[in-house]
C-alpha cells in the first residue's frame, strides 16, 4: 500500500500524515536500509516489502494507534508478520542511537535557553465499577444486602 505520491505532498501533509518530516524519514529509512544490508549481507529470502513502507506501517501504528490486524490489512500482509516488521523497524531505530533523548543528567546540564518538551498525557481508561455486593461472597453478601436493605 505504500503510494510514492506521499513525497509530493507538502511537509505539512506529509507530517500530518506520518508524525515526522520528511528529511526525519528519510534519515530513519537509510538507517534501516543500512541494517537490513547488513542483516542479508549472507543471502537471506528479500523481503517483497520496501524499506519505506515498513517504516510507514510503524509511523502509523506509532501515531494512529492502530492495531496491527488493521495495519496488516492495510499492506496485505499477516498480522504475525506485521507485528515482527514494526518491531524490527522499532529495536532498529533504537540501536541506531540517532532519536534518543539526552538521559536527567544531560538535561540537569544544559542552559537555560534550551528546552525538551516530552508528552506524557494520560488518557482515563473508562472500566464498570464493581459493585460491592458482587465482591463479596456468602454469608457476608447476605449481611451487605440485609444492611442495605434496612438503610432504604
Amino acid at each position: 500500500m505504500y503510494d510514492e505520491t506521499i513525497f509530493e505532498k507538502s511537509n505539512a501533509v506529509f507530517k500530518r500524515l506520518t508524525g515526522v518530516k520528511k528529511q526525519t524519514f528519510k534519515v530513519m529509512a537509510n538507517i534501516l536500509r543500512l541494517q537490513y544490508q547488513a542483516d542479508h549481507k549472507f543471502g537471506g529470502k528479500p523481503s517483497n516489502r520496501t524499506i519505506e513502507e515498513k517504516l510507514l506501517m510503524t509511523l502509523e501504528y506509532w501515531r494512529e494507534y492502530r492495531t496491527y490486524f488493521h495495519i496488516a490489512n492495510s499492506y496485505n500482509y499477516s498480522e504475525s508478520q506485521t507485528y515482527k516488521t514494526i518491531k524490527w523497524v522499532e529495536n532498529t531505530l533504537i540501536k541506531s542511537g540517532v532519536f534518543n533523548i539526552p538521559g536527567k543528567k544531560k538535561l540537569h546540564t544544559l542552559d537555560k535557553e534550551s528546552v525538551v518538551l516530552i508528552d506524557v498525557t494520560e488518557s482515563p481508561i473508562e472500566r464498570p465499577q464493581k459493585k460491592a455486593a458482587q465482591l463479596l461472597f456468602g454469608k457476608e453478601k447476605a449481611a451487605y444486602i440485609e444492611n442495605t436493605s434496612n438503610c432504604e
